[in-house]
């Protein structure tokens, strides 16, 4: 990509889309195009032919999305499938009727089969029933990497797509109700070491197993991708790792400094027993993660993001 080209971050207020335009600025990238949800609403079919007719994007990166845990995704579910079909269907669209360059999709690891094979390949998609709680964004972002496939083939557009795993970092949402595991977790301890409180509970029976990358190497990853691979096959992006649940919340225990007793609420549901990506695609590409999870965990909390957290609405679609 050339320094000076239109770039369309969609999503840039996004934990995802935030890391990326701080990545592409840093490699030197100077004309980003980007929109927030009230300036373009990228469910809006006629809004977004606009738009693109209008900027004529050279690159983008799909990186808008509806977004939430287990209990949002369960919750919403016609929300999170419709609006994440439309936000995708009118991007790629728009992206090949006015001759995008490239386009990155991002997708997600739940897009695989709840009991697919450890590590997950890229080739165990659709070879297995999934997750009930997420299945609707599951089924969307299954759509958007096929339909990113279906452009390539009949019309040549060079659309790729990758899966990250569990991602953590700057702007995450640590709304308890609406957020993932790992953000949750960090307001939970935070908060109850700062008020001294003498027990933190925790969803689940804590067997489960996950893996968690740091959104900014994410970002980098995308960036590695956007420049040096050009396959229809989806990447996965990860580390390669992962740790139990209870692990992760006595880590975060740790780094927090909460001395008191945890408690897991068998009630709860766990969702996929064990999610990791196999990265071996990836690393053959040239990259690896660089941001150890202790490493990023302890860059989280001195930044206190928690303390900031506001209700976070899943019917908000981010763009």
């Amino acid at each position: 990509m050339n320094k000076h080209a239109k770039i369309y971050v969609a999503g840039h207020r996004g934990m995802v889309g935030a890391a990326l335009v701080r990545r592409l600025r840093r490699a030197g990238y100077d004309n980003l195009i980007t929109r927030t949800s009230a300036e373009l609403d990228l469910r809006d079919q006629a809004a977004v032919e606009e738009f693109f007719a209008q900027e004529k994007p050279e690159y983008v990166f799909l990186a808008a999305a509806k977004v939430g845990g287990i209990h949002a995704n369960n919750t919403y579910r016609a929300d999170f499938l419709y609006d994440n079909l439309m936000i995708q269907s009118n991007v790629l669209r728009q992206s090949q009727v006015q001759g995008v360059r490239k386009l990155l999709f991002l997708g997600s690891s739940c897009i695989y089969p709840k009991l697919a094979p450890q590590p997950i390949r890229e080739e165990y998609l659709l070879t297995g029933a999934l997750e009930p709680t997420n299945e609707p964004y599951a089924i969307a972002k299954i759509a958007g990497l096929k339909l990113c496939e279906a452009y390539r083939a009949q019309y040549g557009c060079n659309f790729i797509s990758v899966m990250p795993t569990n991602l953590y970092g700057p702007g995450d949402n640590y709304d308890l109700a609406n957020s993932h595991v790992l953000p949750a977790m960090l307001r939970k301890f935070g908060e109850a070491t700062e008020q001294g409180s003498p027990r933190v509970t925790i969803w689940g029976t804590g067997t489960p197993r996950r893996e968690f990358l740091h959104v900014d190497d994410l970002a980098d990853a995308c960036l590695h991708l956007m420049l040096h691979y050009d396959g229809a096959p989806p990447v996965n992006i990860g580390t390669g790792q992962d740790l139990t649940i209870q692990e992760l919340a006595e880590l975060i225990a740790e780094l927090t400094g909460f001395m008191g007793e945890i408690i897991y609420d068998f009630s709860r549901p766990d969702g996929t027993p064990r999610k990791l990506l196999d990265v071996s695609r990836l690393h053959e590409l040239g990259w690896h993660h660089q941001i150890e999870l202790t490493e990023g965990l302890q860059a989280v909390i001195a930044s206190a993001d928690w303390r900031a957290a506001v209700p976070h609405s899943p019917l908000q679609a981010l763009a």
